[in-house]
Parts: C-alpha cells; structure tokens; sequence
C-alpha cells in the first residue's frame, strides 16, 4: 500500500493547474469530467486531481496497494467500526482504479484503489516532482486521527512530537501527519524531489516566478527531510521535499522528548523562519468535503 494522490475542489480549476504545471513542475495528464489530473515522474497514473467548486474542499486522500490489500483494509476498518463507502466497480479517471471510501473520526476522507492500467515512470528530473510522499493534516485531536489510521486502516505510527504524530503505510517514515489545531483541515501535501540539489533548485525556480518561501530550506526532525514551503496561490501550502527516512519495523518509534530544539529553532538547521501566519491562514481553507451514502463497520 502507498500513498499516490490528493484529491482537492478549488474556486479556479484553471489558475491552480497553471500553477502545478508551471513552475511547480507537475505534468498535465488530461482533463474528465470537468476534473483535471496531474502527475509526478513515478508510476503513478497521477497525483493531485483539481475540480471546479464554489469553496476549496478536500474529496480524498487516496492509497494504492493490490485487491489483497483492498480486501484487508475494509474487513480491517469494517471491525473497527469505521464508516465505509460502497465499493466503486471503477472510478472515471486515469488508472480505471476500482475501490472504496472511509471516513475518518473528525471527517477525513481516505480512499484505497486498486488501479486496472499501470503507467510506466519518467524519467527521473530535477525540474519535476517524483510523487505526492506525504499529506499532513490539521486535526483537533491528532490522538485519535493517527490511532483511527492504526487501528482501522493498519498503518504504523513512527513518530510523535508535542504537536504533531507521523504514520506510515509503507516504509517511507509517513504518508500522513496530524499536527494539533482547532480544525480539522488541510495543513499541507509534500511533493518528493530527486535530491537535496532538485529541492534548491525548486525553490530557486519558485522565487524566480515570484513565490518566496513561507518555510525553508530546512531539515526536519521526525523523517529528516529537507524541505521547503510555498504558500500556493490557490489557497494551499505545498513542500518540495527529499531525503525522507525510509524505515521498517525496527525503528523505534520516537516522543516528544526525542524532539527538542533550543530557543527559537524549529527545524535542524535553523537557517530560515516560518512564516506561521499564512501556514495558519491556509490552514482554515481546505476542509473535507463529506460525501453521502456510508455505511458504518460494513
């Protein structure tokens, strides 16, 4: 099971496409349906979709993995009590995925496919992203939201700081994070660069286009990844990313005591402030769109 896409509802299909492609460096791959997909240089079929809304609203974040898998994480999330979607024969988008929905405790929408055509991957580029690696979401009890990943949905959790726990569903360090706030909501979507060299050049490519950074460059703690943040002017705060840990059950799983930075640093190396204001801002934006029909623990 991975993670591959995001799928977001924004004000101006158009301006934010225009964005992801150029100079985020996503590449078009089609419109449907009123709905537009982007894609990375992995073998996914895309990563983030973008549809036309009157709000901003997140429909889904969604995992791959086989029917074996599909078929565990339900009777999983089914004893657990969670509200499951009928399942979907196939979704009209590229990967012809078949699948299904879960709600999570405070409305996230998590969605797992199995996808019927396979795309090959492109040619590594430092001017392009490889793959969404990470979600991070707003939650008014990350507690519960990482332990619900856990316990219905089988991920691992590999990290917890004072403000924010990290679980895996493979072993890249996290495919999801739910940092403390007083909304359940978007916080941001981190999109993995080559190297530390492409994730530079991103940022020098972004300020060249007028975008400085709200965070970053930097170096994380929990996953150790450098980073660097942009404020996307669609409403959402996106990262360049690289170097994330990739783990397995051997790693031992760290608290916030493991986590402590002396005054005023946030980050390993310290050389950048965060802009908090526009993180807390974008934050309010993107809340889950609910869709209709669950079935609860079935």
């Amino acid at each position: 099971m991975r993670l591959r896409s995001i799928e977001l509802e924004v004000p101006d299909r158009s301006a934010a496409v225009r964005f992801l492609k150029e100079p985020w460096g996503l590449l078009d791959c089609g419109t449907k349906n009123g709905i537009s997909y982007l894609r990375g240089s992995a073998d996914h079929p895309y990563v983030v979709s973008i549809a036309d809304a009157l709000a901003p609203a997140v429909t889904a974040i969604t995992f791959s993995g086989s029917e074996t898998e599909l078929k565990g994480i339900r009777a999983r999330a089914s004893g657990a009590g969670a509200r499951i979607h009928p399942s979907v024969p196939e979704f009209d988008e590229p990967g012809r995925a078949a699948g299904f929905l879960v709600e999570g405790p405070e409305g996230q929408v998590f969605r797992f496919v199995a996808e019927k055509e396979r795309v090959a991957s492109l040619p590594p580029s430092s001017e392009r992203p490889v793959q969404v690696t990470h979600v991070v979401l707003n939650a008014v009890d990350p507690e519960a939201c990482s332990r619900f990943t856990v316990e219905a949905l089988g991920f691992k959790l590999s990290d917890r700081t004072n403000f924010m726990n990290f679980v895996r569903c493979d072993s890249t360090h996290h495919a999801l994070a739910f940092a403390r706030a007083e909304q359940s909501s978007l916080n941001h979507i981190a999109f993995e660069m080559t190297d530390l060299d492409a994730v530079m050049r991103g940022i020098g490519r972004l300020k060249d286009s007028g975008f400085d950074p709200v965070w970053g460059p930097g170096r994380h703690g929990p996953g150790n990844n450098v980073f660097g943040y942009f404020a996307a002017p669609f409403g959402a705060i996106v990262e360049y990313t690289s170097e994330i840990l990739r783990i397995d059950d051997s790693y031992r799983v760290g608290g916030p005591e493991d986590w402590k930075w002396p005054p005023n640093r946030t980050d390993h190396w310290g050389i950048s402030g965060r802009k908090t204001s526009l993180f807390e801002e974008a934050g309010r934006r993107f809340r889950f769109r609910r869709p209709a029909q669950a079935q609860a623990g079935r």
